[in-house]
């Protein structure tokens, strides 16, 4: 299922997985989950806190742009000007909202692709048009500057097949751990040292997470061996350990 309460909790607390953010060293449970394990979706998950599906299409959608999220929406959520639900994440974000402001659909559409397409600061004449025709529809300026500094932007389907795909193996977390994890590191294994990687010496992780993190510019290997520790201690906090 893709409402259940268990599964999407983990997006915005460690409480369903029976494990304490000072544990982890994390305050979300997404450690392992594809499209939103990563350091810089984790902490857009830490900032937005989302509270269903919807959200989680939104934030795909924010983290697989060009200046959509940095730069962008990032700061109209934290300083109040608009929620998540009214940012603009991905490309049919654009021509539905303008849609329901008026406008014709078919200028809506253009409007939607000269954006995405980061046109906005090439074709300064033609901006300026879609400018006056949306001011003109009563559309704030928050929402106008918003649209000049995007770059590129996501297509909404391929926001919702990432997400589909993301929450079922979160279920999986969530309900069958030991599937999950054993799943998880036989993906993994190319990239798996027993030598420092020893599941029961949790402060031998944790040294390593943080060489890691203090060492910055990770290259892949690094970045995939990081990724296996923190499931590997967190697991361990869930009850699961290795022969």
């Amino acid at each position: 299922p893709l409402n259940d309460p268990d599964t999407l909790e983990i997006f915005r607390s460690t409480k369903s997985l029976n494990v304490k953010p000072e544990d982890i060293n994390c305050e979300v449970g997404a450690f392992g989950i594809p499209e939103f394990g990563t350091p810089f979706v984790r902490k857009m998950l830490i900032e937005i806190k989302p509270s269903n599906l919807d959200d989680l299409i939104r934030i795909s959608g924010l983290s697989h742009g060009t200046d959509v999220w940095t730069n962008n929406a990032q700061e109209l959520v934290k300083s109040g000007i608009a929620h998540i639900s009214q940012v603009i994440s991905v490309r049919d974000d654009i021509m539905n909202y303008l849609i329901d402001k008026g406008i014709e659909k078919g200028l809506a559409f253009e409007i939607m692709e000269f954006v995405r397409k980061g046109l906005t600061n090439k074709n300064v004449e033609l901006w300026q048009k879609y400018i006056d025709i949306m001011r003109k529809h009563k559309i704030d300026d928050w929402y106008i500057n918003s649209c000049k500094k995007i770059k590129y932007m996501f297509p909404k389907g391929h926001a919702v097949a990432y997400v589909i795909m993301a929450v079922r193996i979160a279920y999986f977390k969530v309900h069958y751990p030991l599937a999950f994890y054993a799943a998880f590191l036989t993906r993994k294994v190319d990239s798996f040292d027993y030598e420092y990687m020893n599941v029961k010496d949790r402060d031998l992780i944790r040294n390593k997470i943080k060489e890691y993190e203090n060492k910055g510019g990770l290259d892949v290997t690094d970045k995939w061996e990081l990724s296996i520790l923190e499931i590997l201690l967190e697991m361990s906090y869930r009850g699961i350990s290795l022969l």
